[in-house]
């Protein structure tokens, strides 16, 4: 894969690119016991359909209730009833662990001056949460939140929030996200972008192609070119 340059700002997705949301129904899997993978896959899915949903019908909530929400219905799908599991569950979602090679890559780039940022679905206090746990207090320089425009990815107006708060043209930002309608939509704005598919998902048949593919997120600073 060819380098990118001229990137003056990493902007990354917050759940399932930097942050392990599987790690929520892990931490609980002394009461889950083998359906917590089960859990956490219909969690995600259904959290991830009702953001599509609140946006396309104009029914904006903060991520929080959406999460709860897709927690509900994951729980009653699963017919899992055990007093206090919900609320636990909930708060584990405020300790996610990020995936193992995120923190040296982060404290990389950093150390080169690149510019840092998060845009997520979630709202200011869960990445505030995520961030403070995973000890990457001080590594960005901005955390922002689709709550400054009241609707969820992948509306233009979310992605252009990056460009405005770091002040820079949208091709110098590069743009990485784990989720594929994601990472599309965000090169469709007009981010730099990498797809950091994870989970080998299948390419999506949605404007526009991501400039490339990567597994995780160790190789990004060697695909950054140094000015």
């Amino acid at each position: 894969m060819e380098k990118l340059s001229g990137i003056e700002a990493c902007v990354f997705d917050a759940y399932g690119t930097l942050f392990d949301f599987n790690t929520a129904a892990a931490g609980a899997r002394d009461e889950l016991g083998a359906d917590w993978q089960k859990l956490s896959d219909l969690w995600r899915l259904k959290q991830l359909q009702y953001t599509w949903l609140r946006g396309l019908a104009g029914h904006h909530a903060e991520f929080w209730q959406v999460t709860g929400d897709a927690l509900d219905f994951a729980l009653a799908q699963l017919k899992i009833e055990r007093p206090g599991l919900r609320e636990r569950l909930m708060q584990l979602y405020l300790q996610l662990g990020t995936y193992p090679e995120v923190p040296a890559m982060l404290r990389e780039l950093r150390g080169r001056g690149m510019k840092l940022a998060i845009l997520s679905n979630g709202s200011p206090p869960m990445l505030a949460a995520v961030v403070r746990n995973a000890g990457l207090e001080g590594i960005f320089d901005a955390v922002l939140s689709v709550e400054e425009v009241g609707v969820f990815k992948p509306h233009p107006s979310v992605y252009q929030l990056a460009a405005r708060h770091l002040q820079l043209a949208a091709e110098r930002i590069c743009f990485l996200s784990s989720n594929g309608w994601d990472a599309y939509s965000a090169k469709a704005f007009g981010f730099r972008v990498l797809w950091c598919n994870r989970f080998g998902q299948t390419p999506e048949r949605i404007p526009a192609t991501p400039d490339g593919e990567i597994a995780n997120l160790a190789i990004l600073p060697v695909l950054l070119a140094r000015a």
